[in-house]
């Protein structure tokens, strides 16, 4: 018996666990209490982490057509699946879906850039636009980078207004924040107060000072509302930002059309209130607004996103303590430098026409570029870690989408819901026999702190690292794939010494670091200036070598994470800031380590062209016009929301028994008042039907949603033929998407909307 220490993997709250080991096996789980960031919380999914890796449905094998082959066997299957397609049509007739799960990976970190740039077709889709594109979009504009979002400094805020965000269950989400419900009590035992706007009255809402009924996807105009009123009311006050926003004067001229008494019907609260609102966000001493997934999965999301920080940079609540701030992670720099700014639609989708964001397509458009005929049809489908047909919208279209393709390969361990349409299934690792670090979560943690959990049981030797399963995959994409992937793993690791080299013979001679992060130093192929040199060469040469021997790690994805550590803003720079952090310190800090509160970060926080937050970008204030031709529109009578709950993570934690015992969870939740008008009783069966499809499911009558609202939650449906998930099974619910409409989209996002669906229900 032995005990272990690493990072839950299974939400954004990055908790400490503290495993016990008994031989070859985890026995138990339970909070780390001497992690530096989650002290000791931990919620059921982590509690299971024993049962999910020991899962007896879990794949352990590769599966080429259905049937269990060896490792080289399956990747033979792969080439002679995929070359041909990509030889014959080129690779737009290639797609790939990377599910969220891949955030959760340092495969997912490290090596799906390479991937995507071996792929080098159009047709990139993933989980993104089903849930969080919205926030990039509206960051993007406002600071330059899409991945620069701004996160409520939860431990010092005296007053948070929350929006579409139920963290109680959901754990947080872009906000990484162990123990969220904890830190939101903290907030009123300091005297301060969080108010919840939501359809539906959540755990969190239950626990708010104030909770306020909205209706779904109308956001936007209360949160136009209240920018109205600080400018109506003088009380805006930027602060420290003044020199550095431009776009006020530009906001205020489209505010002007949403006074609260306009907005007031449409959105369900009182325009009193929402002048309230505003004047409490202006004279609290530290104020957060913060919106998540109900504020992204609306019609209007990308809008709503960008309310949401204009609202926080209006009252001078952006980059302060106690406001929302810029997190800096341990493997980032913080160097000041003027960016490019950030832009869409660099290539558009073949049947719709829809832009690229981020350098994706909405996946709501994936079934039509698989079922519509012509040049570049999608053919095949490579998918990591994701199951869209639970997922994306109108998710039957895209089932049935799938069983028409020529090859389909996917890295998963489970044969699930979509899997089982692939013709190789590639299962990776469990997470007990691979390192984990949160190269997504420590950029978006309310504290900045660093933790890097070591393999807790030593490597299969029967299965490849999920790194190597990439590799693979990348060098069979690019023509290479009879090639080591060890060949792969060393030019990764050559580009971010490069990286190193280019910044100059000391990175901390100028008190600055390289720009060395996750993804982007293993994704740039081009060399860097000195090593271009021929001159420079030789003196390249031994420089390299000498990082190159300073490297420490046991695996290729520890060996970049060490070099993002010593070159990020607190690392070591290769000795150049001795103390600094590196791999080992963190091995040799299991509980992780603290590196304070978050600090201001503006101006080197920016990216945009004129170096400044630019307010008000034309495609946001061209969508505002859409905004508000909106309010005329007639309002239907009933609309659909999901909702979460604490046991489940989408659809990858229903095959855990301790996690879905209890009353079922999957039911349609609805107002006593439409219950009355429908005729239907707590416990019937309804037949709910959408424009995209028609589900029968039990009725749970509750006032916990408001009138003209139904809820029910997603990630469900394991009712169909080819799956081995024999918990989930027992227990499948009805699947959501079945009724969200794929023709429906944020435009500037290109996102899903997955609330606010019009529906109609009757008994069944």
């Amino acid at each position: 018996m032995r005990t272990a220490y690493r990072t839950c993997p299974f939400c954004e709250a990055a908790c400490g666990l503290e495993l016990t080991i008994d031989g070859d096996r985890v026995t138990a789980a339970r909070g780390d209490r001497e992690h530096v960031f989650s002290h000791g919380f931990v919620c059921p999914k982590g509690a299971t982490f024993a049962q999910l890796t020991d899962d007896p449905d879990r794949l352990r094998q590769p599966l080429v057509n259905g049937r269990e082959a060896t490792w080289d066997e399956a990747f033979a299957a792969v080439r002679a699946g995929l070359r041909p397609i990509l030889e014959a049509y080129g690779p737009h007739a290639l797609a790939l879906y990377l599910g969220n799960p891949n955030t959760h990976t340092m495969s997912g970190g490290l090596y799906i850039t390479p991937l995507v740039k071996a792929l080098g077709s159009r047709n990139v889709y993933s989980a993104s636009t089903v849930d969080q594109m919205p926030k990039h979009v509206s960051c993007g504009y406002l600071f330059g980078n899409p991945l620069t979002i701004p996160v409520p400094d939860l431990d010092r805020t005296d007053f948070l207004l929350m929006l579409g965000a139920n963290p109680w269950e959901s754990n947080g989400s872009l906000a990484t924040a162990a123990d969220f419900p904890g830190r939101l009590k903290a907030i009123q035992k300091r005297g301060g107060r969080f108010v919840v706007v939501d359809p539906r009255r959540t755990v969190t809402a239950s626990h708010a000072d104030e909770h306020l009924f909205i209706r779904p996807g109308t956001d936007a105009l209360l949160l136009y509302g209240i920018v109205h009123t600080l400018f109506a009311e003088d009380l805006t006050d930027l602060g420290s930002l003044s020199a550095h926003v431009t776009g006020v004067a530009e906001v205020r001229e489209l505010a002007a059309d949403f006074a609260p008494e306009r907005v007031a019907e449409t959105c369900g609260i009182p325009a009193e209130r929402i002048r309230g609102l505003a004047r409490e966000l202006a004279a609290a001493p530290t104020a957060a607004v913060y919106g998540r997934i109900g504020t992204c999965t609306v019609e209007f999301g990308t809008v709503t996103s960008w309310l949401v920080d204009v609202v926080n940079i209006l009252t001078g609540n952006l980059d302060r303590p106690g406001g929302v701030m810029f997190p800096l992670a341990p493997h980032l720099t913080d160097e000041a430098k003027r960016g490019k700014g950030f832009r869409t639609g660099r290539w558009h989708s073949r049947v719709r026409g829809f832009g690229e964001v981020k350098g994706e397509l909405p996946v709501a458009t994936l079934a039509d570029e698989i079922e519509t005929a012509g040049d570049e049809q999608v053919r095949a489908l490579i998918t990591i870690a994701g199951n869209p047909v639970l997922s994306t919208p109108n998710s039957g279209r895209l089932d049935r989408a799938l069983a028409g393709l020529d090859f389909m390969v996917s890295v998963d361990p489970y044969l699930n819901e979509t899997t089982r349409h692939a013709d190789v299934v590639l299962p990776p690792t469990d997470a007990t026999r691979k390192g984990h670090y949160d190269f997504s979560f420590l950029a978006l943690a309310v504290r900045n702190f660093a933790a890097y959990s070591p393999p807790v049981l030593p490597p299969d030797p029967s299965t490849p690292d999920e790194c190597d399963i990439l590799a693979r995959l990348a060098l069979i994409l690019s023509g290479q794939p009879d090639a080591d992937p060890g060949l792969l793993h060393d030019h990764l690791l050559e580009q971010a010494l490069q990286r190193v080299v280019a910044a100059g013979p000391s990175p901390a001679a100028s008190g600055r670091s390289p720009a060395v992060a996750p993804g982007l130093s293993a994704a740039d192929t081009g060399s860097s200036p000195a090593a271009s040199d021929p001159e420079a060469v030789a003196p390249t040469r031994r420089r390299l070598d000498d990082l190159r021997a300073q490297v420490t790690g046991d695996h290729p994805a520890e060996r970049l994470l060490d070099v993002a550590l010593r070159t990020g803003a607190y690392g070591d720079r290769f000795g150049a800031n001795p103390g600094g952090l590196t791999l080992r310190k963190l091995i040799d800090s299991p509980h992780g380590i603290d590196l304070g509160p978050l600090q201001p970060r503006i101006p080197s926080a920016l990216r945009t062209p004129s170096g400044k937050i630019e307010l008000c970008a034309p495609p946001l204030a061209g969508e505002t016009a859409r905004l508000l031709a909106s309010l005329d529109r007639r309002r239907d009578d009933l609309v659909l929301v999901g909702r979460r709950h604490l046991r489940s993570n989408n659809s990858w934690m229903h095959n855990v028994p301790a996690l879905i015992k209890g009353r079922d969870r999957c039911t349609l939740q609805v107002n006593p008042v439409d219950a009355d008008r429908t005729a239907l009783t707590d416990g019937d069966s309804a037949q709910v039907t959408s424009r995209a499809g028609s589900l029968v499911v039990r009725v749970e009558v509750t006032d916990r949603v408001m009138p003209g609202v139904v809820s029910l939650p997603h990630g469900w449906g394991h009712d169909v033929p080819g799956t081995r998930l024999s918990v989930a099974a027992t227990n499948p619910g009805v699947n959501s998407n079945v009724l969200t409409d794929e023709l429906v989209i944020d435009p500037l996002s290109g996102n899903s909307v997955l609330n606010g669906i019009p529906v109609e229900i009757k008994p069944a």
